[in-house]
């Protein structure tokens, strides 16, 4: 089978340059994922990875779709090759059935990882620069009914109701109900003393 594996950073981006991309090669199955590719807990590339069989053959626009770590990439490409499942990246013009595209492959995947690396360190001192300036003060604390969260975290406590229900109802996730009630409880000692 010929299979597409396409992949976004962020859910905002455009997958469809990279699906026009590949429709040339009569994919019988194509895998999306809107996500980072920093590491391989992708849901779709799991899927992919479980779906995929011997003989097959997985396209990609670029490697750095695969993967953004060098580690990973070689790793998921010793895997496909271990499986008899070739690796054919169009920008890069090569597969990993070749020598050559092994050699290659190993160059480009060490490049983005230095590209990732630059990107990163210079976001870090782009913040670090702005909190110099008072220009970068974090995110914005969300504004949340104090009231409802103190009813929630009373019935939390009176075993009501349970901390997925609460973390539903406001709208934040289960760490967020905890760290309410962390904050609830650290105020409430102090008011005791």
């Amino acid at each position: 089978m010929n299979i597409a594996y396409v992949r976004v950073s962020t859910a905002e981006q455009n997958e469809q340059r990279q699906i026009e991309a590949l429709k040339q090669y009569d994919i019988d199955k194509w895998f999306i994922d809107k996500c980072s590719g920093k590491d391989t807990d992708r849901q779709k590339f799991k899927e992919m990875i479980e779906f995929v069989r011997e003989g097959d053959t997985i396209y990609v626009m670029d490697w750095s779709r695969l993967s953004r770590s060098t580690v990973d990439l070689l790793k998921i490409i010793d895997s496909m090759d271990k499986h008899n499942i070739q690796l054919v990246s169009l920008k890069e013009n090569f597969d990993t059935n070749l020598s050559t595209g092994r050699l290659m492959l190993s160059l480009i995947a060490a490049i983005n990882e230095f590209e990732r690396q630059n990107l990163l360190e210079r976001q870090r001192e782009g913040i670090a620069i702005a909190k110099a300036q008072g220009k970068y003060t974090g995110r914005k604390p969300v504004k949340r009914d104090e009231q409802l969260v103190m009813e929630l975290i009373y019935a939390i406590k009176a075993k009501q109701i349970s901390v997925s229900e609460a973390a539903r109802r406001l709208k934040v996730t289960r760490a967020t109900v905890y760290s309410l009630i962390a904050r609830y409880e650290a105020e409430y000692s102090k008011d005791k003393e």
